[in-house]
């Protein structure tokens, strides 16, 4: 689906973002994109997406190269973006114009979607609050049914009802030959549905792992008060004691908690490399 190769770029008057960035993100998937800010995650979604180009190296989209932009590329690859602009136009006017240019737009999917985060159709979009701006993209973009789907932080701006129905209406619409990629920093808005998680930092990949696998390396405890264990990766204190990381000696079962899981990686990148490895 996507595959990235010693890839290399960087903005006019400033040092390398990526060199020799690698990559493999297969069909069927929910990928989550981590990283802290300024890690690159927005620039690696625009060049997955044709709109930045590398220096150097390969990146391939569903066996396109994204930067020639053929038709055939375009109707298969939506991408939601962070800050965005909407014309005009109601929504019926929208989907209208722009669906006809998505071979496969769910028409029905796409009036279901809107009935549930209860937008109006006959306002103009540009009418709309932020959230529902939003609510409506994400909903066209699941209709486009394309291959590949892109998110960059989808939850900003929504509210507490339509970030869980936004996780319903993800979780129902992937099909087994479609990819979406959700990047976000509001892990715990997306904690029960992103797998595999992909962490980037400092211009490199440094953990690339599905939920099965974290689960079977690493475990995830509350303990009253913080043991002298020599094991113990990364701890944080909560109001009932502490959340632990540890390494999964004894095949135990825990609850992934994505926001400890990313600070293990983020502090602790070498010996994380080794458990998986």
């Amino acid at each position: 689906m996507i595959t990235l190769e010693q890839l290399t770029f960087g903005y006019p008057h400033a040092e390398f973002l990526f060199s020799d960035l690698a990559l493999e993100l297969k069909p069927g998937n929910i990928y989550g994109l981590l990283g802290k800010n300024g890690a690159g995650k927005t620039t690696l979604l625009k060049i997955i997406a044709g709109l930045l180009f590398p220096s150097h190296g390969k990146c391939q989209t569903m066996g396109f190269e994204p930067r020639y932009r053929q038709a055939a590329f375009l109707q298969s690859i939506y991408f939601v973006p962070e800050d965005f602009h909407l014309p005009a136009v109601s929504i019926d006017q929208y989907k209208a114009i722009f669906a006809p240019f998505y071979p496969l737009f769910d028409a029905k999917l796409f009036q279901e979607a809107l009935e549930k985060f209860e937008l109006p159709k006959n306002h103009m979009l540009t009418a709309l609050s932020f959230g529902q701006k939003k609510k409506f993209l994400m909903v066209f973009a699941l209709a486009t049914r394309a291959k590949l789907i892109i998110f960059d932080e989808p939850t900003n701006g929504l509210d507490i009802p339509s970030k869980s129905q936004f996780r319903k209406l993800i979780a129902s619409s992937l099909s087994e030959d479609q990819t979406f990629i959700i990047s976000t920093h509001q892990v715990k808005d997306v904690e029960n549905l992103i797998d595999p998680l992909v962490i980037l930092d400092s211009g490199k990949i440094i953990f690339n792992h599905s939920i099965e696998e974290i689960s079977q390396k690493l475990v995830f405890t509350y303990q009253t008060t913080l043991s002298s264990a020599s094991n113990i990766l990364y701890s944080e204190k909560n109001l009932n004691g502490y959340l632990v990381v540890s390494p999964n000696s004894d095949q135990s079962e825990t609850k992934i908690e994505l926001e400890a899981l990313f600070n293990t990686v983020i502090e602790n990148k070498e010996l994380l490399k080794k458990i998986f490895d």
